[in-house]
């Protein structure tokens, strides 16, 4: 997996995020400073989007591509990102990336918080996933386009009950957590998005 480095690598905060393409990372990268007005370091990691970020298989949602089972394998390439103690870090993604990124949160207590970014929570029984298992992560960003579950996709539809439900049951569980609504559908402003999320958790790790 090949991992672009943007910011200031002596930063405290490290930002970590699997990406689908390397365009338009160094926009959200300037983004996020504006809006968190602090330092940090950016890992993007560039993985295959259908296989790298899946938990398990499952069927073709739309197109012909299935998805794989490499989430797995894809954190414990991360995590030795996450070797410095002396260091706090975020991981975050948008889409499948977010979908991972929450995914992780149940396997480690390695990151600080995580920003699901409109994430793909509506992936064949992840909602059933959280319900077993408990969150090691110390605080979570949601969010969601106002247009996203407005599909004939009946999978996908399914995304904006899922994520109110999720949301609900972190408060229920005291874990610091929020959920945005931003316009339009999953593909507007995806950097501009992703950018809101990690710089709510690094505003709240200085708090």
């Amino acid at each position: 997996m090949q991992t672009y480095e943007f910011g200031n690598p002596d930063a405290s905060v490290v930002l970590i995020e699997p990406i689908h393409t390397v365009d338009g990372m160094a926009h959200e990268a300037d983004l996020i400073r504006e809006l968190a007005g602090t330092e940090f370091s950016l890992q993007a990691v560039q993985v295959d989007w259908f296989r790298d970020l899946s938990p398990w298989t499952a069927p073709p949602v739309f197109g012909d591509t299935a998805f794989g089972d490499g989430a797995e394998e894809t954190l414990d390439r991360i995590l030795p990102l996450t070797g410095n103690p002396e260091k706090q870090y975020i991981l975050g993604g948008y889409s499948m990336g977010g979908l991972f990124a929450l995914w992780a949160a149940y396997q480690t207590d390695a990151f600080a918080g995580v920003a699901a970014v409109s994430p793909s929570v509506w992936f064949p029984g992840f909602a059933e996933y959280t319900l077993s298992h408990n969150l090691r992560t110390g605080c979570v960003y949601l969010s969601l386009g106002d247009r996203e579950e407005k599909t004939r996709n009946p999978v996908m539809a399914s995304v904006g009950g899922r994520i109110r439900e999720l949301h609900t049951r972190l408060r229920a569980q005291n874990t610091p957590c929020c959920l945005e609504w931003n316009e339009g559908n999953h593909f507007r402003d995806p950097d501009l998005r992703t950018a809101k999320g990690f710089a709510w958790i690094m505003k709240g790790l200085n708090a």
